[in-house]
């Protein structure tokens, strides 16, 4: 059902039309807010399909097609729009018209309910039943369309003595519900106003193949955006290649009679930032990594970032065209960090490919349609759209510019849509190419406007079968929104193992971060063999040097815990880490990195230390005595600098030594203390090893109490 207002709004006529309409067909209606019944809105489809263009067009008075006119401009046809442009360029005339009653047609057959699409909220089915918590014997009976007696008779069998209103259990509720020959389903809690959660199921008689999405990755000047623009332009026409133009972060080739879509990221932390918020943009990541180069530290990032994804990879080995190339030595490198070739037993796939020449590139994009057919990549174009927000911009002529990821569905012209906690109505719709569609399928990136403000990377969207549902839906998500950065956020902590354990989760992720090689190593190993109760340790990303934003943003889209071993973040790190929910667990002790997973994983715990750092001070100039050995003429940057207080030596984020501050003095005198912005004297407790630069750091471990 839908009011007159909605049905005029969703085939492209007035109003005042629709009133007219109804009144010839004796259908009970007088103003825009009276409701049409499902006979009702048939019998008008029905209707509007049988007439004419021309009496169509002899209806229409001139000041009732404001909106048609907006439209119509849009709406052109690929030809026209070719040759407006082509016009254009000619500084002369101007490209004809569409002429309205095609126009009228092409609104009609986008519209007619006939082919609406299907709501992304599914409608139970009757063969399911929907167990809510706590739900009793009574309701269960009601829910089967049986009286009570008998199903507790029918527990009573299972030698069950259970009252009425007494609860049930899901399983127990089961095995009564498969009696009746049903389905017993938990109730979702996620309807349309959380439709990042929301799980759509389709029948697979409905579900259609759709194009992979890839995304390409790799270290700086190894060839990223000349392989991508070789890619576009191998895949038109000569002659068109000129006029093709990314506009929207996203790209569709044609390959062969397939279709592949491209995402073209500004780097993996914004790709992995994405994946944080919920957003699974890619199916296939080629890590790009150049022959006369190899491993390089973005590569590693890449390779980090491509796991953490769990999608296919495929290595392209890029420059083999230079005569430094070395395959071979990428294929090592890569083996080294994780990804094994197929060539070598792994079931990677290493393609060599020169972005210059265009060699390979052919061999490349099998590849990827080779993937994307064992992947069984499908989606639904039958119902309303779902997908992500690649970017957003405001432009002074056209407002918000939003460019949309299709997932699921088909976006139409016209459509309502809620972009995070935005709702707007689709104005116009261009594909990658610029050209104005009518609608757009699976795995299309498109760019929309129609949005009163500009969305975030990342956002999740969905469209929706009138204005009015996706306002109120937007209004919804505003507050939920709202409520949420009131509360303090979730911690993915050491502390939180044991309940996710419980939870039955089977993998827990880390990311360790250590001062050299060998002790990264040793850690790294140390965690592998840990095994409790079946759960495994994944170290989805183990170097030298300390935390990093990178680090931070990967343990967020992870779910990841970060351990340190003989390092120490800057403070800038640490505060981003807090705000966004990470654990970083700071360690110089191997065993006791294992001692407290293991515990962590059992529930045993001991109790928490919260470190606070009291001071710290820049070691500025060194004067070194035979009997006192080494004092740091230092100047306090923060805090109060104790005597007796537990300091560490940090040289270049990596903490060389941790001990007490043995003597502090100030201007030739002992002090027990010195505060910020003057200079002092330290010497550390069996330690003279300091270098001008060292940072001094002291603190104090307080117990959490929980």
């Amino acid at each position: 059902m839908m009011n007159v207002s909605e049905y005029a709004s969703d085939v492209g006529v007035t109003v005042k039309e629709v009133l007219a309409l109804c009144n010839k067909l004796d259908i009970k209606v007088s103003k825009e807010d009276d409701m049409l019944s499902d006979d009702d809105i048939i019998t008008l489809d029905n209707e509007l399909m049988s007439i004419e263009p021309s009496e169509e067009n002899e209806e229409l008075k001139e000041e009732e097609n404001e909106e048609l006119e907006e439209i119509e401009d849009i709406e052109e046809t690929y030809e026209e729009k070719q040759l407006k442009e082509e016009n254009k360029a000619k500084k002369k005339k101007k490209s004809k018209p569409i002429s309205k009653n095609d126009f009228r047609e092409k609104r009609k057959e986008m519209y007619k309910h006939k082919e609406k699409l299907k709501s992304n909220v599914a409608d139970t089915e009757e063969d399911v039943i929907i167990y809510k918590d706590n739900m009793t014997v009574a309701q269960l009976a009601d829910s089967l369309g049986l009286p009570a007696a008998q199903v507790i008779k029918k527990l009573m069998t299972l030698g069950m003595m259970i009252a009425i209103n007494a609860s049930l259990d899901f399983d127990t509720a089961e095995i009564i519900v498969s009696d009746y020959n049903k389905t017993l389903k938990k109730e979702s809690t996620m309807d349309e106003v959380n439709f990042e959660e929301l799980e759509i199921n389709d029948k697979e008689e409905d579900l259609k193949e759709r194009p992979p999405v890839v995304t390409i990755m790799g270290h700086v000047d190894h060839g990223k955006t000349t392989l991508l623009d070789t890619i576009r332009k191998t895949s038109v026409a000569e002659g068109e290649a000129g006029g093709i133009t990314q506009a929207i972060g996203a790209y569709q080739i044609d390959y062969k009679g397939k279709k592949i879509t491209f995402i073209d990221t500004p780097g993996h932390a914004a790709f992995t930032e994405m994946r944080a918020r919920g957003a699974k943009v890619t199916d296939i990541v080629i890590i790009i990594v150049a022959a006369d180069d190899g491993v390089m530290p973005q590569t590693k990032e890449a390779i980090d970032h491509a796991k953490a994804a769990k999608v296919p990879i495929i290595v392209a080995v890029n420059k083999i065209d230079k005569p430094d190339a070395n395959v071979e030595r990428v294929l090592t490198e890569m083996s080294n960090n994780g990804i094994q070739p197929e060539a070598w037993g792994g079931d990677v796939m290493f393609v060599n490919i020169s972005a210059k020449t265009g060699e390979g590139i052919d061999d490349l994009l099998e590849r990827i349609l080779l993937i994307s057919e064992i992947e069984q990549l499908k989606a639904n174009p039958d119902r309303y759209a779902t997908g992500t927000v690649i970017e957003s911009k405001i432009d002074k002529s056209s407002g918000v510019i939003t460019n949309l990821l299709i997932e699921n569905g088909t976006l139409r012209l016209g459509d309502p849509i809620v972009v995070g906690t935005i709702s707007g109505k689709v104005r116009t719709l261009k594909n990658d190419k610029g050209e104005n569609l009518v609608k757009a399928s699976p795995s299309m990136p498109v760019s929309i406007t129609g949005l009163s403000s500009s969305p975030k990377a990342g956002d999740k969207f969905m469209a929706f079968e009138n204005e009015k549902k996706a306002k109120k839906v937007a209004e919804e998500r505003k507050i939920i929104a709202k409520e949420k950065e009131n509360k303090p956020k979730a911690k993915i902590s050491l502390d939180d193992l044991f309940s996710r354990k419980e939870r039955g989760e089977k993998e827990i992720n880390i990311i360790l971060k250590a001062d050299v090689k060998g002790s990264e190593e040793a850690v790294k190993n140390s965690l592998l063999k840990l095994d409790v109760e079946g759960i495994k340790i994944n170290v989805i990303r183990s170097g030298i040097g300390s935390v990093t934003e990178s680090d931070v943003i990967l343990a967020e889209a992870s779910n990841a815990i970060i351990i340190g071993f003989n390092i120490r973040p800057e403070h800038k790190i640490i505060e981003t880490a807090k705000d966004k929910g990470i654990d970083i667990r700071l360690y110089d002790i191997i065993y006791k990195v294992v001692e407290e997973m293991e515990a962590a994983l059992k529930g045993k715990l001991e109790p928490e230390y919260k470190e606070e750092v009291t001071g710290t001070a820049l070691v500025r100039k060194l004067f070194k005595f035979s009997k006192v050995g080494t004092i740091a003429g230092s100047y306090v940057t923060d805090g109060v600098i104790k005597r007796g207080s537990k300091v560490r030596v940090i040289r270049d984020g990596i903490v060389v030594n941790d001990s007490i501050i043995a003597s502090l003095a100030r201007e030739k005198d002992q002090a027990r203390e010195v505060k910020q912005g003057l200079e002092c004297g330290i010497t550390i407790e069996n330690y003279n090893d300091i270098k001008e630069g060292d940072t001094l750091e002291t603190y104090e471990l307080i117990e959490i109490k929980k």
